[in-house]
């Protein structure tokens, strides 16, 4: 053996008399058996196994701070739940390879844990995760999602990376009770159900948003602490809310548990808490039942009667339901790709059930996108498919907000703006938290050349989701505002911190290229129309002028500015 091989063999003895075996005993562990330079080591809980390899990896990280690259020992780790075969001392199975094979994935000194481990460990350690998708593991039949943990103190950013940091900043409280109900944990053994827990939050959000008194972050805002340790002052701070509501959901068969705590951001002390059990087909049972305790444990005045408005019609069949929230995320990316997934899954829902509002709706959402967007070739087919399905869905639930928010927008994408104008009023009316609602009622200012009355509408769906995903769209408002407003220099920076925020967006360069084009930017604006002819190669003054809805005059402005860059007419 040479003497690194001796110095190496050493260090790791050391390091595991000093710091890895008791850390292991500290958590509970057993270490079943070494092999070589590696240890298989089983836990009673996946929160123990991921405690004890954060703190082995943050200490060996600090020791290896002021050792060269070449010669510091580093330990991958891997991380799963499941089932083993114990024979004597030993353990066996695909529980025990899962997890070699995501140690074999892991960066040096980072951890890798399986989806099923992420489920059991998220909200319970200081750390943050990262999901990088699915991964094919040596020797298992399945691709499996796979996380890393990211193992710095603090928690993960609260906006995407690419966004601009100025955007987090402490908000002040409300005066009124403020809440944030959290994406809930789905503690279920089977894989693919999510969409309940999911289901649960964005029904809570939607029955306590419809309560006048009440400040509720929109769902979106909500949804970024996914699978996030979160700290629930911190929460408070970014959010700007008193409460926050955080729960689990575990299906077993056909029974579920819900269980829920509402706690206060300041002091972080647990106000109410409870569990609710039920078969699957009572699942909207139980959710009225925890939003009518939440809100009595936020104002005992609330009335059962101020929630029952604000109950959808259910879908006849969970399936539908379960296609329509996994559709979600992809109506609200407003990209052209993700908006034809989430039709194709909308489409699978209504073939269950054709009369489920909230897929109607969302897909006559999908539709004005791919007008008023210019991903259509038939733009007006386009419109006419998002007033059919809207309309059928205002039909059955004229009392929604979001179902109405819909409508409005599609009657604004076909310039009945006075039709548009009563639904989206009627909107915020029933529910004053609808974010999104505020902003289309931005964008309906803007069509009406009322910028500053637009840029207060957009203001207040940013402070109503400050966090939100869909963000980027109202600094897309505020810039058309300016724009509208002919402040084109303005204009220009909010559309590219909109850029910044959703680079995929490439429907935005219709409106860069022609601020900067106004701005007398000239350089800029043709580097800005470059990039609109890479998504939009068949783009025509007509066809533009044919998917906006702006003013006559102001919509002859934009085409003026994008002819004098080279746009045929």
């Amino acid at each position: 053996m040479g003497h690194a091989e001796e110095r190496t063999l050493a260090e790791l003895k050391t390091f595991r008399k000093t710091l890895v075996d008791p850390r292991i005993a500290t958590h509970c562990g057993r270490i079943v058996k070494t092999t070589g330079d590696g240890m298989l080591v089983e836990f009673a809980s996946a929160v123990d196994a991921a405690r004890c390899s954060v703190e082995i990896q943050r200490e060996m990280a600090q020791q290896n701070a002021a050792v060269p690259p070449e010669l510091r020992i580093e330990f991958r780790i891997g991380i799963h739940v499941g089932d083993i075969i114990i024979d004597d001392n030993d353990i066996f199975g695909d529980g025990v390879n899962i997890a070699a094979r995501l140690e074999g994935i892991a960066e040096p000194g980072g951890i890798c844990i399986s989806d099923d481990a992420h489920r059991q460990i998220r909200g319970k350690l200081d750390v943050a995760f990262d999901d990088i998708g699915e991964q094919t593991l040596k020797n298992i039949a399945e691709p499996m999602r796979v996380w890393l943990i990211r193992l710095a103190r603090e928690s993960a950013p609260a906006i995407p990376s690419n966004s601009s940091a100025k955007q987090v900043r402490d908000l002040a409280l409300p005066d009124k009770p403020s809440i944030v109900v959290l994406p809930f944990d789905n503690m279920s053994a089977e894989a693919g159900q999510d969409y309940l827990a999911d289901g649960i939050v964005e029904a809570i959000t939607a029955a306590l948003s419809c309560i006048r008194s009440f400040f509720v972050i929109a769902r979106s805002s909500a949804f970024t602490y996914k699978g996030r340790a979160i700290n629930a002052r911190n929460v408070g701070k970014e959010l700007g809310v008193a409460y926050l509501l955080e729960g689990s959901v575990q299906k077993v068969g056909n029974r579920l548990r819900i269980i829920v705590q509402l706690i206060e951001t300041e002091g972080g002390a647990h106000v109410w808490s409870s569990r609710f059990d039920g078969a699957v087909d009572e699942f909207f049972d139980l959710e009225d039942r925890i939003t009518e305790q939440v809100a009595g444990a936020l104002q005992p005045s609330i009335r059962i009667a101020e929630i029952e408005r604000s109950r959808r019609k259910r879908p006849q069949d969970l399936s539908s339901y379960d296609y329509t929230m996994r559709a979600m995320p992809h109506v609200w990316a407003l990209e052209k790709e993700e908006s034809a997934k989430a039709i194709e899954l909308l489409e699978k829902a209504l073939a269950i059930d054709p009369e489920y509002p909230l897929a109607l709706s969302l897909a006559g959402w999908c539709h004005a996108q791919r007008s008023v967007y210019n991903w259509a070739d038939d733009i007006v087919g386009s419109q006419a498919m998002a007033r059919s399905l809207a309309e059928r869905a205002a039909e059955m639930s004229g009392d929604d907000p979001i179902i109405l928010a819909v409508l409005g927008a599609v009657h604004t994408f076909v310039r009945n703006h006075g039709t548009a104008r009563i639904l989206l009023e009627r909107a915020v009316s029933l529910d004053p938290n609808a974010a999104w609602a505020w902003s289309r009622l931005g964008w309906l200012e803007n069509y009406a050349d009322q910028p500053q009355k637009a840029i207060d509408n957009f203001e207040r769906a940013l402070r109503l989701s400050p966090i939100d995903p869909m963000n980027f769209n109202n600094y897309v408002g505020i810039a058309s505002a300016h724009e509208v407003a002919q402040e084109y220099d303005k204009a220009a920076a909010f559309y590219r911190r909109a850029l910044e925020e959703r680079p995929n967006a490439s429907w935005i360069y219709r409106n860069l290229a022609s601020v900067l084009s106004g701005a007398g930017r000239v350089g800029e604006a043709k580097q800005a129309f470059e990039e609109l002819m890479l998504t939009y190669p068949d783009l025509t003054i007509s066809k533009f002028k044919q998917a906006m809805v702006f003013s006559p005059a102001v919509l002859n402005r934009m085409a003026e500015n994008l002819r004098k860059l080279g746009l045929p007419d």
